[in-house]
């Protein structure tokens, strides 16, 4: 198969491009940037500025899945109103392009992958899944939006495929920034501890991406998540377990808002939910609890 993706060049991106080259299919990946990685015969970094198709909307005729990940990450700190119209711009833009480019596509792909955030259901409120409506907070507003510069893609009969994806666990992404702490020997909860961690090992969330590929049946969204809920006090003690560190008291709420302004939310507040499609599809997790996950990356 030849594959495009957009945002390939990142974590989740090349660890996808790495299970596509390793059964024998051709990756496209589109980036600002494509001196910055080595090309080969089966992977090609191309050029493209996000905004255009100059350069490479031609190879849209050739491909059997385009695949759209990009987006600036949201740990970029702070949150001023100028990061916040790069979230949205870094996301949302190249979804219209892609969407357009593939519209009017003389041969278009028979599937397209778009990436969303766990975020989509808000930050509190009872366990969701994905029938659950979106929440109105800016992060959940974000992921809507996201959604919705591809939407158009299924009225000409692309098979679209929707993944609400919780944090990715892996040797890189945010897992050391994580993990910094509990190795310092400051690990505990932070603030009250009972908020949600949603998260999935890389190694997951790349078998999910590709077995709902593979699945002529999967369509709409799926959640991208771990199906064993996780709170940040469970995750927290288990990386303190996993490392061998002391788990000690917590850091206070008021501290982390000083600190990272709006961006606290991301820490201080989280909403449970599970991956009842996913599961439903027949998909069989590698890592549904955080221990075995965490002793796979850092034991």
């Amino acid at each position: 198969m030849n594959v495009l993706i957009c945002g390939g060049s990142g974590f989740l991106g090349s660890a996808l491009t790495k299970s596509f080259l390793a059964d024998g299919h051709k990756v496209f990946i589109l980036t600002r940037s494509p001196d910055g990685a080595p090309s080969g015969e089966s992977r090609q970094m191309v050029r493209w500025d996000a905004k255009t198709t100059e350069g490479w909307g031609h190879l849209v005729n050739e491909m059997d899945i385009v695949i759209h990940l990009a987006g600036k990450s949201l740990s970029s700190w702070p949150w001023t109103v100028a990061k916040k119209k790069a979230f949205h711009d870094s996301r949302v833009t190249p979804g219209l392009l892609l969407a357009q480019t593939i519209q009017t596509a003389d041969r278009r792909p028979g599937i397209f992958v778009q990436q969303s955030g766990i975020n989509y259901y808000g930050l509190r409120g009872d366990p969701a899944d994905e029938s659950t409506p979106p929440a109105d907070d800016f992060l959940a507003q974000l992921a809507v939006q996201w959604e919705d510069a591809t939407k158009s893609i299924e009225e000409v009969g692309v098979r679209r495929i929707v993944l609400r994806t919780a944090v990715a666990l892996g040797q890189g992404g945010l897992l050391p920034l994580m993990s910094l702490p509990v190795r310092l020997f400051a690990g505990g909860p932070l603030g009250s501890g009972k908020q949600a961690l949603p998260w999935i090992h890389i190694r997951d969330w790349v078998g999910a991406v590709r077995h709902l590929i593979a699945d002529e049946n999967a369509r709409g969204a799926y959640n991208l998540i771990a199906p064993t809920p996780t709170s940040n006090a469970d995750f927290n003690k288990a990386l303190a377990e996993v490392l061998h560190r002391p788990y000690w008291f917590p850091t206070p709420a008021f501290l982390l808002r000083n600190v990272l302004g709006e961006m606290n939310v991301l820490i201080l507040e989280g909403r449970f939910s599970t991956p009842k499609r996913l599961i439903e599809s027949g998909y069989e997790y590698q890592f549904p609890g955080p221990r075995e996950a965490l002793r796979d990356l850092l034991g």
